[in-house]
This record gives structure tokens, C-alpha cells and sequence, in this order.
């Protein structure tokens, strides 16, 4: 048995286990769309090193090798589709262009000789041009948010496309074979598939790296994010706070807090029902993300209790959005009743924690509610 039949059944085996290793994180997540391209990539290019082994065995090598060539193009879309949407992006109409060119080339090339420089640059065609669209995405990702992690995987691009253009010339110099079965024979078929083979590993590693990277992010978000109210959770809320302090301290920036209470709570829930104390709650949530600042940090830390950190805020800002937000909350919506909420107010002082910054803002909401509810403390005139 030859190195390169070899080379194949490796090939065949690592397309398997990247499909199916795909195959169960798209079962287990299935919101990531990426995902279910990447393991149609891998599916589909399966047919490809089970093709090329039929073809040095079966007695009509012709519909193989057509296979084969229809599988490595339909592999290739799917990959290229697999990494727009890992990017963000729709996938690019250039890409079922250069798979359908691509096919009309192969059949236009049918008859010629395999080992020339022209049939490998139609044959390569789809792969180093797909290969370049995965580069430029890429690479906009990197220049959109600067994430490193798309910088590597832009440099396995680069490789991999570099290796399908060049391709051609070693297949003319090393001699692939005037046919398929020829190629099949020859010491170029062991290298093209050994090289080839390490360059898909490579590939498949990089991409299910930064799915599972994806995975752990979304993963991490929905633990931190309140369901009902689509806000950040207690969890989510200390944990980026803490952030948050240490670099308005670093900066030299003021920040404060607002903690806000909603008024008589309880009384909705038995009056209403718990149905529309949730959908106050959520409406209460919406308030507050349409109101603060964009770069406040909104959580609910528990049933009706809400607080909102204000990054580059002094107590007359913060004075400001907290009655903001008590007066839209007053005008929820129809089909609601009518809630008012109170607040209190503490800015950050050069040796507070979270828990003291929240712990002053709390005994503000405490006294608001004292006095009467449906008010923020302390007022303007004595926040200091």
C-alpha cells in the first residue's frame, strides 16, 4: 500500500473526527450558526479522500474523481460561509460566484493534461480564492475590534491559500500525472496529501478554537445576564464593576451609583399577579437601558432592586439620570400599572469597594422610601 493511500485514509479519518467533534458542539449550541457550516465543511469534504481512494480502484475512475472535485468545492463554501458568520458578517455572495465558476471551469478543463500549470490554477481556482475572501474577513474583524486571535487565524489563511496557489507549479515541476489515475500513482499524489492534510488540521484547529472561544463568551454572558429583565445579574454585575472601579481610579475619573427600589412591589404581584409584576419588571429593565448612559453598567441584583454605575459621572450627572429614569418609569406603558420607584445615590470616594459604594447608595434608596417613595436621594441641592 502506498504512502499516499496512506495519506488518504488519514485525511478521511481527520474530516471525520472534526464533523462529528462539530457535529455535537452545533447539538449542544445550537444558537451558534457557525457551527453547523463548519461541520457541513468537514461532512462534505469527507467525500473527497473516499473519492480519490475509489479512483485507484474502481474501474471507471471518471464520476470519483467528479465527486471528489464537487466535494472539495461544496466543502469549501460552507467553510468560507462557517467563517462570516463566526465574524459576524453575512456570508459573502462571492463565494457561491467563484464555487459556481469554479464548477463550469472543471468541466471545461475535463479533457486536458493534469500536470500543467494552466489546469492547476483553474483546478486550485475555488480554494485559494475562497481562502483569500476568509483572509479579508479576517482581517476586518482585527481592524474592527482588534482581537489578536483573528490576527492568527488570518495568518493560517494566508498559508493555506499560498499553498493552493503555488500548487500548480510543483505539480508541473514534480510531475502529478497526465490523469487522475496517474496522479493517483505518483510521489506528488504522497505530498500534495500529506502537506494538504497538515494545512486542513491546522485550518480545522484554528477555526474550532475560536468556536469554542465564541461558545465560552455566550456561555459566560447568559450566566451574567438576567433572563427576565435582559440586564447583567448580580454575578455579571460584580464581576465587571470591580473592572470598572479599578480603571476610573487608575484614570483619575469620577464614577457613583445609583441603587433603585421600586415602590410597593409586592402589592402588583398580589393585586396583578406575578405575570404582570414580571412584565414590570422587564418593562422597569428596558427603562433603564434606554436611559442611562450607554456606558453605564445596568444590572438587577435581585427581585425589584436595580442599580445603575456611572462611569465619568459626578453626583449632579448622576442626580440627573437617576430622576430621568424615576420619571419613565412612572409612564411604563398600557396595559401595566402604575409603579414609582426610589433611589439613592453615593459617589465613589478614593477608598471605597463595590460593597461600601453600594452599601452608601442603598442607605439613600432606605431614606427615599422613609420619606414618602417616588424620589431620589439625596437631592441635587445636598448631593455631595
Amino acid at each position: 500500500m502506498s504512502g499516499a493511500i496512506y495519506a488518504l485514509i488519514v485525511n478521511a479519518c481527520v474530516a471525520m473526527l472534526f464533523a462529528a467533534t462539530f457535529a455535537v458542539l452545533r447539538a449542544s449550541y445550537p444558537q451558534h450558526r457557525a457551527i453547523g457550516w463548519f461541520c457541513a465543511t468537514y461532512a462534505i469534504g469527507l467525500l473527497s479522500p473516499l473519492s480519490e481512494l475509489a479512483v485507484r480502484f474502481a474501474p471507471t475512475p471518471a464520476p470519483f474523481n467528479a465527486i471528489g472535485y464537487v466535494a472539495l468545492v461544496c466543502s469549501m463554501l460552507c467553510f468560507t460561509h462557517g467563517v462570516a458568520r463566526l465574524g459576524g458578517f453575512a456570508p459573502p455572495r462571492a463565494a457561491n460566484a467563484i464555487a459556481i465558476a469554479a464548477l463550469v471551469g472543471r468541466v471545461t478543463i475535463d479533457d486536458s493534461a493534469r500536470n500543467t500549470i494552466g489546469y492547476g490554477f483553474v483546478y486550485q481556482f475555488p480554494f485559494y480564492t475562497m481562502l483569500l475572501l476568509c483572509t479579508l474577513m479576517a482581517i476586518r474583524v482585527v481592524r474592527e475590534r482588534r482581537d489578536p486571535s483573528w490576527s492568527a487565524l488570518g495568518v493560517v489563511f494566508v498559508i493555506t491559500a499560498s499553498y493552493f496557489a503555488i500548487k500548480p507549479f510543483f505539480a508541473a515541476a514534480f510531475g502529478s500525472g497526465a490523469t487522475m489515475r496517474d496522479y493517483a500513482a505518483s510521489n506528488y499524489a504522497l505530498f500534495s496529501q500529506a502537506l494538504g492534510g497538515l494545512l486542513t488540521i491546522a485550518s480545522a484547529l484554528a477555526v474550532l478554537l475560536m468556536v469554542v472561544r465564541a461558545v465560552l463568551r455566550s456561555t459566560r454572558a447568559e450566566s451574567e445576564t438576567d433572563m427576565l429583565t435582559c440586564v447583567a445579574n448580580r454575578r455579571g454585575f460584580e464581576r465587571r464593576a470591580e473592572g470598572l472601579i479599578a480603571a476610573a481610579r487608575r484614570d483619575g475619573r469620577e464614577m457613583a451609583a445609583i441603587m433603585l427600589d421600586l415602590d410597593h412591589f409586592k402589592q402588583i404581584n398580589d393585586r396583578f399577579g406575578h405575570a404582570t409584576g414580571d412584565a414590570v419588571l422587564q418593562a422597569v429593565g428596558q427603562v433603564l437601558i434606554e436611559t442611562a448612559p450607554h456606558d453605564a453598567l445596568v444590572a438587577r441584583l435581585g427581585g425589584e432592586e436595580f442599580v445603575a454605575l456611572l462611569t465619568c459621572a459626578d453626583m449632579w450627572d448622576a442626580t440627573r439620570v437617576a430622576n430621568d429614569i424615576r420619571m419613565a418609569v412612572t409612564r411604563l406603558g398600557p396595559g401595566l400599572p402604575r409603579v414609582t420607584v426610589s433611589g439613592g445615590i453615593a459617589k465613589l470616594r478614593p477608598h471605597d469597594t463595590l460593597v461600601t459604594l453600594l452599601d452608601r447608595a442603598d442607605r439613600q434608596a432606605y431614606e427615599a422610601k422613609q420619606d414618602g417613595r417616588d424620589r431620589i436621594y439625596p437631592a441635587f441641592s445636598s448631593a455631595t
